[in-house]
């Protein structure tokens, strides 16, 4: 019996070759989005999930609670030493402190520099604990040992290439320099980190480093946030006495005054990825994983719908089969077994177009993202998590997928479709149909306006004003740890013909960094009730950026003891004061210190379009300058860069020089919206196709369904508008109550996601309507030529039986 439903099964594959291809390229195009998005969904959620006794491992962080709650990803220095000495039910507790703006060089034995490398991000300082809290693998020294010393340092193996080009064992004893100030030895080295963690260090410095480069009483300060704090419960010990034991050492180690600005909280370390400093947010990930789920069934929906519109082209065969004594258990186990053949290959397709598409979401993801390194792999598919997920997912399609047109092939009456009467001609079966196609139509529609939303948001920001002059502007970050001899970097590259003027300040008008300051305001002695973004400028930095003054002057080289600010409008308008004049040499206590208001600048944009304009303070404050701003003649920028890098070179040997145009650091503001948009548009195309695809079903349908009708009506003299009325009517009024439909939720789920901009577009009538129209072509082009071509056939063709 087995083998007679395998030769049925296969003849009936191959005598419908282009329908059931049709069919097998839809599902196997559903199942590839699928499973693209199970690989990265599920990648997302592998990140530090290796890590040992990851049940009782916790992550400590802080927020700062002034005019709003700051979560932040950080701790106090001292906060993981008091614990691992004081509280018993701490196993191990562990510090570290991520690298930014710091220079690593390879020495050459002759007073200069083999190699040097500007690092940040994948070096940290910290403690012998970090190798007993996460999983790291040995090959060279002692974990328990190599980072006890100060100026000690672990090496990965591919750091250990990057810098000595060399294997493990002789890198141990090498020399490595520190921001040229302290020689660090090399005392082991580690297994390169997985893709899949946020801990993605491939150098470690002992953290005793840190009190001999910065003084005895660095590690002493409970006020800065600069570590991350990880903690190990022993076995059985209750997680809540880590909570109720932080605010303890809030009150003890904090002063008074200070006690209810700082909140220390509790995570597990499995959320390390998921919050405060996570790529992955877990919202969009359960969106990803919704859409997913929608592809898959859309691509079901479209294989019933197909399913069903051949079932009037086997009405006979089941007649026959059934007369011949056949059981409608054997005619939906027939049917199943053909359904499971087609959803097999679909799968096998599947498979093969999801590792085509994987080397392109891993690039786009490790481009989009910044520290993230996908090795996504089909063969990840067949761990054994994840094998049970997609053997489900295989059983599930099948089941979906086949049972339904099964059903519906097997009650047929053996007297009606042996007797050439219509089969399947019930409203109750166009009704389920009719609303799978709905759903398709709902699905579609939703997209499309979410793909017109999205693309209108981010043209809409990128053409936001700034308030600022930002082209040709180059940025260039200055050492972080040694002091930067500003006057002569500035006399050399002003005697480049393609640099117009140089300005010294800690960011750009427009920051990533943009932390609020508490300050006070003339004569009160408490802080305002709201905080303030700091920017230390320089005298030449309202001209570089043509940032214009309303009220007063800009403040003066002169000033050497930084005394001289200049605050926008928005500082005043919050202050309450009304004219902007009265506030000229009134005093502003900020950043610890007694300062004067000089002059009021006009508003400009500080961060990203999340926010409204902020309070904005400029302090006169030439060495807390982080970075060199450039205005560049546009002629022959690329000769200007290389000189500037020339002296650069000359003046500082021991730094590595990096340099970014503005607008390039200004568009990083919306690369998550323009990963979305992507993403979004990529999954819009698959869902548009899936939809026709079901048009397409249901164009078959209906036209197999009224042929003998359309026949008729021609020999009755009906005209062929008359005729394309008749077919094209039913998807005119899906497509009309989709709309209602898609309307109704797509704009409630994206002006919902809108509210997160100060600066937003709204979900209009123009947007609503270009919905509809691209949905109504999308349908006219799909189901016109099946119908024009059933409206013109021969009437003879369909009524020779009769």
């Amino acid at each position: 019996m087995i083998v007679h439903y395998l030769r049925v099964a296969k003849r009936h594959l191959f005598h419908y070759w282009h329908v059931n291809l049709i069919s097998l390229l839809g599902l196997a195009v559903a199942l590839m989005s699928g499973l693209v998005i199970f690989l990265v969904v599920n990648y997302m959620f592998s990140f530090d999930r290796y890590h040992p006794h990851l049940d009782r491992s916790y992550w400590i962080v802080t927020d700062i609670k002034r005019e709003k709650t700051m979560p932040t990803d950080a701790a106090p220095r001292p906060l993981a030493d008091v614990l691992r000495r004081e509280y018993a039910f701490v196993e191990s507790a562990v510090r570290l402190e991520t690298f930014y703006g710091r220079t690593l060089s390879v020495p050459d034995g002759k007073g200069g520099w083999e190699k040097k490398f500007a690092e940040a991000r994948t070096v940290c300082f910290t403690e012998p604990q970090y190798f007993e809290l996460f999983g790291v693998d040995w090959i060279a020294g002692n974990p328990k040992t190599a980072l006890k010393a100060p100026n000690t340092i672990v090496l990965s193996e591919r750091y250990v290439r990057k810098y000595f080009d060399t294997t493990a064992t002789a890198a141990m004893g090498r020399t490595i320099r520190l921001d040229n100030q302290a020689n660090l030895v090399v005392t082991g080295v580690v297994k390169d980190p997985p893709p899949n963690t946020q801990l993605r260090y491939d150098a470690f410095v002992s953290y005793a480093t840190i009190p001999v480069q910065e003084g005895p009483k660095a590690l002493d300060d409970w006020q800065g946030l600069q570590a991350m704090c990880f903690v190990r419960l022993r076995e059985g010990a209750d997680p809540g006495l880590l909570v109720k034991t932080l605010p303890v050492i809030r009150q003890k180690y904090l002063p008074a005054e200070e006690v209810a600005q700082y909140d220390y909280q509790v995570l597990p370390l499995a959320e390390l990825n998921h919050e405060r400093s996570g790529t992955a947010p877990r919202p969009i990930l359960y969106a990803l994983v919704g859409i997913g789920v929608l592809l898959v069934m859309a691509g079901c929906v479209n294989f019933i719908n197909l399913a069903t519109a051949r079932a009037l082209k086997r009405a006979r065969e089941i007649g026959v089969r059934k007369v011949m004594g056949s059981t409608r258990w054997q005619l939906i186990g027939q049917f199943m077994l053909e359904t499971s053949l087609l959803v097999i290959l679909s799968m096998v397709v599947a498979l093969l177009l999801t590792q085509l598409s994987l080397p392109l979401v891993n690039q786009t993801l490790a481009t989009q993202i910044e520290m993230l390194r996908p090795e996504l792999s089909i063969l990840d598919v067949f761990q054994p998590q994840a094998l049970g997920w997609f053997i489900g997912l295989l059983i599930g399609v099948v089941i979906l997928a086949g049972l339904y047109p099964a059903l519906v092939l097997a009650r047929f009456s053996p007297a009606k479709v042996l007797s050439v009467q219509p089969a399947g001609r019930k409203r109750k079966g166009m009704t389920v149909r009719q609303a799978l196609i709905l759903g398709q139509f709902v699905l579609m529609q939703v997209f499309i306006l979410s793909v017109l939303v999205m693309t209108t948001q981010l043209r809409h920001m990128q053409q936001v004003e700034w308030g600022f002059r930002l082209d040709s502007t180059l940025v260039v970050f200055l050492p972080q740890h040694q002091a930067t001899a500003f006057a002569p970097l500035r006399d050399q590259w002003m005697r480049i013909p393609g640099v117009e003027q140089v300005a010294f300040g800690s960011d750009p008008p427009a920051s990533a960094y943009n932390r609020p300051s508490p300050f006070s305001y003339h004569t009160a002695t408490q802080p305002e009730p709201f905080e303030t973004r700091v920017r230390a400028i320089d005298e030449n930095y309202l001209s570089l950026f043509g940032l214009s003054l309303i009220a007063g002057r800009n403040v003066r080289a002169a000033d050497t003891s930084g005394r001289e600010v200049l605050v926008n409008e928005m500082m005043v308008k919050q202050l309450g004061i009304s004219s902007v004049g009265s506030i000229i040499g009134k005093s502003l206590r900020v950043k610890d210190a007694e300062r004067v208001i000089v002059g009021v600048v006009r508003n400009f944009r500080s961060g990203d379009l999340h926010q409204p304009i902020s309070p904005i303070t400029l302090i006169h404050d030439v060495p807390h300058s982080r970075v060199a701003m450039l205005r560049l003649r546009t002629a022959d920028k690329s000769q200007t860069i290389k000189a500037i890098q020339q002296v650069w070179d000359k003046l500082l040997p021991d730094q590595v020089y990096h340099g970014d145009d503005l607008p390039d650091l200004i568009s990083s503001f919306t690369a998550t919206e323009r990963l979305l948009s992507g993403l979004v548009q990529g999954f819009a195309l698959i869902a548009i196709g899936l939809s026709i695809l079901g048009l397409y079903g249901m164009v078959t349908f209906l036209t197999e369904l009224k042929a003998k009708e359309i026949g008729v009506r021609r020999i009755l003299g009906a005209q062929t508008t008359q005729l394309l009325w008749l077919l094209g009517r039913e998807f005119g009024k899906l497509l009309g109550l989709g709309f209602l439909v898609a309307a109704s939720i797509g704009a409630w789920l994206l002006s919902g996601w809108l509210q997160q901009y100060t600066y937003r577009i709204s979900v209009s009538g123009w947007l609503l309507g270009g919905t509809l129209v691209s949905a109504a072509l999308i349908t006219a082009l799909t189901v016109s030529r099946q119908v024009v071509k059933a409206v013109r056939s021969n009437p003879v063709h369909y009524l020779k039986s009769e």
